[in-house]
């Protein structure tokens, strides 16, 4: 369930909005137990999701570093790596 929630601090290039509003979508599910919300609960779990997102984008834009900026693609196939290492696979199929 909580797939997309990753580290979004210090990577260049930078977090995109899509990236921080995919980890804030699976936040809000991972809390709420729901991975759809009833329509009565669409309104709340959508205005919870936009509070998430720009309570992230503070985080990010206040937070500091001495360390260099990860790179993305390096990142990326350390985590391929690490799969196929657990799964015997990558985690492309």
């Amino acid at each position: 369930m909580c797939r997309n929630i990753r580290t979004l601090f210090n990577f260049e290039p930078p977090a995109t909005d899509d990236e921080i509003r995919a980890s804030a979508i699976q936040f809000v599910r991972k809390l709420s137990g729901a991975t759809k919300p009833s329509k009565a609960n669409q309104p709340v779990f959508d205005r919870a999701v936009d509070e998430i997102v720009e309570t992230t984008r503070t985080l990010l834009a206040s937070l500091v570093t001495t360390a260099p900026p990860k790179n993305r693609r390096v990142e990326a196939e350390k985590a391929r790596a690490r799969v196929e290492r657990r799964f015997g696979r990558s985690s492309n199929g």
